[in-house]
């Protein structure tokens, strides 16, 4: 799925629209004990309710590929084989009425639970800081439109109907006692403590949508800690798991460049590798149509290859590569570089730099003494004072 699929499907979450048809609910204490499960009719909902609703699941879907969003892939058999990937099916042609499979997703969330507790046992803060969870399902039948040439849509000549759900997983918290206005007594009092739903720390959709018909063989993950993928939940109602979260993955990458380049791991090295992938992260950008940019080892053994590196190097960078992904795995791009920012950093001092500039720093070694340089092309200021240079 690509960013135009991810807003396409958002704009039916518009409350103003109200396409979804039902809201589920399931309720849960720190312990994983089910409190409450509800239904939803969307129609009757009042209007400010639904806003909120159809926020918390558009959240689900925001986001960047292969950070926030990650896809689950479920083999050719598994909807003969595999129970989590069966009932997701099951839920999507009941337009979540199949009270049997809602049971069983409901276990699968105490089951997910109930390892996330086991696991922040061994945490006294995590422990005593626990959540209760509000899990949210909508279900929607989309008329998919046909996408012309022009890139316009004409709903006169869409044939495919897309049925999907979309589940958001929400810490709900204590909020604090505050003092609120009493218009009985006319006076401020105390107010019992509310607890509220807070923004999802993870959710899904099934199926996904891909070149504007249904993948029923892909899941899309949402976390909103890209250092966290939920394994439990994963695990649990998805039947699944994720080899490796964005952070850990970006981490990994690094430190491979430094421990295959060696002493060529140099900043102007860096500084290429940086452009060149960032480089092809926009141009991939700019194709309205295409997936977002992925790459495997031998990708990156000919960008290093670009950038100077010799092919010692760049071999030793790919059979580094395959070892620790896999020798023909693709990662996102966005987890090898950093678009937005570049940083060099020593144990004392971090410079954070424009990567349209990035080159204005480099590195010099001045009697025996190795130095970071920066271009002052203009106005240099000191915690906010105007200084000058001589």
């Amino acid at each position: 799925m690509n960013a135009r699929d991810y807003a396409e499907l958002k704009r039916r979450l518009n409350p103003e629209h109200r396409s979804p048809t039902v809201i589920r609910g399931f309720y849960f204490t720190p312990d994983g004990d089910l409190v409450s499960s509800f239904a939803e009719d969307v129609r009757t909902l009042p209007e400010d309710t639904l806003e909120k609703y159809m926020s918390l699941f558009k959240k689900t879907l925001s986001g960047t590929y292969g950070q926030q969003l990650l896809p689950i892939s479920y083999g050719a058999a598994a909807s003969e084989t595999d129970e989590a990937h069966e009932r997701l099916m099951a839920l999507c042609r009941s337009g979540l009425k199949d009270e049997s499979s809602l049971d069983s997703l409901c276990q699968s969330m105490v089951e997910a639970i109930h390892r996330k507790r086991e696991a922040d046992a061994q945490s006294v803060d995590a422990a005593r800081k626990a959540d209760s969870y509000l899990a949210l399902l909508l279900h929607d039948s989309y008329d998919v439109p046909y996408r012309t040439h022009g890139d316009e849509l004409d709903p006169e000549r869409g044939s495919e109907v897309f049925s999907w759900i979309l589940c958001c997983f929400c810490p709900v918290r204590q909020q604090k006692p505050v003092l609120s206005y009493s218009g009985q007594t006319g006076v401020f009092r105390v107010q019992d403590a509310l607890y509220a739903v807070a923004a999802p720390e993870l959710g899904f959709m099934f199926p996904a949508f891909e070149e504007r018909a249904a993948d029923i063989y892909t899941a899309m993950f949402y976390t909103r800690d890209t250092a966290d993928t939920h394994d439990a939940f994963v695990r649990s109602v998805l039947g699944s798991e994720i080899r490796m979260p964005a952070d850990e993955q970006k981490q990994t990458f690094s430190d491979m460049l430094a421990t295959t380049l060696e002493e060529e791991c140099s900043m102007d090295v860096v500084q290429a590798v940086h452009d060149k992938v960032s480089g092809l992260i926009r141009q991939q950008k700019e194709d309205k149509h295409a997936e977002p940019l992925q790459m495997t080892g031998r990708d990156m053994r000919e960008v290093l290859e670009e950038c100077g590196v010799s092919p010692a190097r760049s071999e030793a960078f790919e059979r580094e590569y395959g070892e620790i992904f896999g020798s023909h795995a693709e990662l996102p791009a966005v987890n090898m570089v950093s678009t937005g920012a570049f940083k060099v950093s020593t144990p004392s001092v971090s410079i954070k730099v424009d990567p349209d500039h990035s080159e204005l720093v480099q590195t010099r070694i001045i009697d025996g003494q190795r130095y970071i340089l920066i271009l002052a092309d203009g106005d240099v200021e000191v915690n906010g004072v105007n200084v000058q240079i001589r």
